[in-house]
């Protein structure tokens, strides 16, 4: 994902006015790859702090000017009014509740600091071929829908944080056109592998479905869309 996402992630930071001596928050770094890029681009008298529920993946990061801390965005402690810039990349659509988490989010906020939210909208999956295909991702939405995942939240942010008197609310979205076997093919086998049990036995995703797409995602030849992320954006007050 980190593979995937970053180019965007990072030219939509630049596009904000990344600053020497910023002080930015990720929330939900997952690898924390953006978080050290920040570090690299605030240096030398920025700080980011790198944050996430799970810090397998960060815990042994020393950087210069790069801070690793456990936050619950929904209930752990956050600094209010510390921050110039504050992001998160697919985290909001897990969250059972992402209005709040943006709330806390906001409040982290300096005065004329930015906000970043980038979220999956899954409308390109609704129009997919062929058919054992298109019911595959009926199927994996039906799922998703039932256990609390709102693949569809990034078209919701831009009217949430208009809400919330945001100023220069914008929002952008990025949808990729990618054949079988590719990078964004295969991160969705590896994600199939990991919750093929789960699917077959919620009775969203059929065994059939399952074996239709490991073939055709495997496929050169095949090409399809899946996924639009949907950058938005908006300076505090």
């Amino acid at each position: 994902m980190a593979q995937l996402l970053d180019p965007l992630h990072r030219r939509h930071i630049e596009q904000l006015g990344l600053q020497p001596g910023w002080r930015c928050l990720e929330v939900g770094c997952g690898i924390g790859s953006i978080s050290q890029w920040l570090a690299s681009r605030v240096a030398p008298s920025g700080h980011v702090v790198a944050s996430d529920l799970d810090l397998r993946y960060i815990v042994n990061l020393h950087v210069p000017n790069l801070e690793v801390r456990q936050i619950n965005i929904l209930e752990g402690p956050v600094e209010e009014g510390a921050y110039d810039l504050v992001t998160a990349r697919a985290v909001l659509h897990h969250i059972a509740s992402p209005e709040r988490a943006v709330e806390r989010m906001l409040a982290a906020l300096k005065p004329g600091g930015v906000f970043l939210s980038i979220e999956p909208d899954m409308l390109p999956a609704t129009a997919s071929a062929p058919e054992s295909i298109h019911a595959f991702w009926q199927g994996w939405l039906e799922w998703s829908s039932s256990v609390g995942i709102d693949y569809f939240i990034g078209r919701k942010l831009p009217s949430l944080l208009a809400g919330l008197n945001l100023e220069a609310v914008a929002a952008e979205g990025h949808t990729a056109l990618y054949n079988g076997g590719s990078p964004w093919a295969i991160y969705w086998l590896e994600t199939l592998q990991e919750l093929r049990q789960r699917l077959i036995e919620s009775g969203h995703v059929s065994a059939q479905c399952i074996s239709d797409f490991d073939k055709l995602y495997s496929d050169p030849r095949f090409w399809t869309s899946t996924i639009t992320f949907i950058a938005s954006s908006g300076h505090k007050a």
